[in-house]
């Protein structure tokens, strides 16, 4: 029985599901027709959260289009959906990107293209669920599930022999830490008869109860943000997946270990947060220090955006522990933005590796005399990369900055290095990449970008132009929900 049902947010998540169940009743022969419906299915639902948008009222901190589906009735669990000024932008984020996963393979997965257009499908459908979930308990078991489409799509599609290796360690280090999250929602459970979010906000737990299930909480969200030292999968699983993995890894699922933090760890636990945060604070400032150094020693193209992925998120760390408006409202910009800077990324080197076939850095050089018009579209990911004044990231870093300041000077400071470190080592990407001399060894097909990948490369600039020139649409939606976070945790 479905009550206060909206459509909006039921077609939101029908709409991928009912893609990925389509093309199973096709023959395998008939790829073309295959990839028709999974990119059709991904637009129609990418065409919802401009709806949802007009109809979104920003002035109030309330779920929206809220949907409740008995689902254990006799447990009181049921399947709350619901968005807010939080998660709008990262539902509006995920329909975005999968239409381009799907474009980004078009041509590339040609063995078990089927497959390859239910696994995104299916990822798209459980993320967006994710974002609109109103109930911990759900909320626990939907991220649990995004690794298993994450993990076929690395160990079928994957570059490189160690493909497997690399999607069963991402498999296991994103389950385990988990582990952990379950026992604290059986506590609440058991606590408040109940798994629904809105009576878990209200409910008072005690200090040394809060500290149990905030740290059980953090075990879980800390291995998808990744903190130092649980980040060692993340390089690996970037390196083996393909193309479209990693854009859609870089994107969303390393967005779900903040989102935690931000939906759930930080309002329900107040106090055990105020007590923890040097403990967040320390890590954070350690990570974006030491893997910005290590950036600069990689020599494959993907780990060093990997690791990059690595700091920018720790940053976003210190700026939601800040517990003010601006530290909190500045960490959601850069998390949207990193969507859009980290997968163009990736996309730039995925369009090197189709005409060389390597991602070691020494082989590259000179491309901006052969490929003139790629060194562009790099160049402008580069900048949003070190986070330019103009670009998507420079609003929410200097917020994060401005709101660690008022808590801790010399986190602050240390996060301020470690962009400075950012925007070393990007530079020295680039250069080493576009600049300098040719290498005719080593390279030997030179092409620039065909008009697929023109028109994939578009809508990312677009946005990094856009939220770096006009970001007010973000703070105007986002700022009520922030303040009411912030005074329900009593933190100002």
């Amino acid at each position: 029985m479905l009550e206060q049902c909206y459509f909006d947010l039921s077609g939101l998540i029908l709409c991928p599901v009912l893609g990925s169940i389509t093309p199973l009743f096709i023959p395998n022969s008939r790829i073309r027709p295959i990839r028709l419906i999974g990119l059709c299915a991904s637009l129609i639902t990418f065409l919802y959260p401009p709806v949802l948008r007009i109809q979104f009222d920003p002035s109030t901190a309330k779920s929206q289009f809220v949907e409740s589906l008995r689902w254990l009735p006799y447990e009181n669990i049921n399947f709350y959906l619901g968005i807010d000024g939080i998660s709008l932008f990262f539902v509006i984020l995920t329909t975005f990107l999968i239409p381009i996963c799907i474009l980004v393979g078009w041509s590339g997965m040609r063995s078990y293209g089927k497959e390859y257009i239910t696994a995104s499908l299916i990822r798209e459908f459980i993320m967006i669920a994710v974002f609109c979930m109103l109930d911990p308990l759900l909320f626990y078991v939907l991220p649990e599930s995004v690794p298993i489409p994450m993990l076929i799509i690395i160990g079928v599609w994957g570059s490189r022999q160690r493909k497997i290796k690399a999607a069963y360690q991402f498999f296991l280090y994103t389950l385990l830490g988990s582990v952990f999250m379950l026992l604290a929602i059986l506590l609440i459970l058991l606590q408040t008869g109940t798994t629904d979010l809105q009576i878990s906000l209200t409910t008072e737990f005690s200090e040394r109860r809060q500290m149990f299930l905030w740290i059980a909480s953090f075990a879980s969200f800390a291995v998808k943000v990744p903190m130092v030292p649980v980040h060692i999968w993340l390089p690996e699983a970037h390196v083996e997946a393909p193309t479209a993995g990693s854009v859609i890894l870089a994107g969303i699922p390393l967005k779900l270990g903040t989102y935690g933090f931000l939906r759930f760890s930080i309002p329900m636990f107040p106090e055990a947060t105020l007590c923890s945060t040097p403990f967040i604070y320390t890590p954070s400032a350690i990570a974006i220090i030491y893997t910005s150094s290590t950036t600069l020693r990689q020599i494959d193209l993907k780990k060093i955006i990997a690791y990059s992925s690595v700091a920018h998120m720790n940053l976003v760390t210190i700026g939601m522990f800040s517990r003010n408006i601006q530290g909190i409202g500045g960490s959601i910009l850069p998390m949207s933005s990193h969507g859009l800077v980290s997968s163009a990324l990736f996309l730039c080197v995925g369009v090197l590796y189709d005409r060389h076939k390597t991602r070691l850095v020494r082989y590259y050089g000179g491309l901006v005399s052969t490929m003139p018009n790629f060194p562009t579209i790099f160049f402008s990911s580069t900048l949003a990369n070190m986070s330019s004044p103009g670009t998507s990231s420079f609003i929410g870093e200097f917020l994060i900055l401005v709101g660690a300041f008022q808590r801790n000077s010399l986190v602050a400071t240390l996060a301020a290095l470690g962009m400075i470190l950012g925007a070393a080592y990007s530079l020295w990407l680039y250069n080493r990449a576009v600049s300098g001399n040719l290498k005719p060894d080593f390279l030997h097909k030179f092409s620039d970008p065909n008009g697929r990948e023109v028109s994939i490369f578009i809508p990312f600039i677009v946005g990094l132009v856009w939220m770096g020139v006009h970001p007010k649409v973000f703070p105007d939606c986002i700022h009520t929900s922030v303040s009411n976070l912030v005074q329900h945790g009593k933190f100002h």
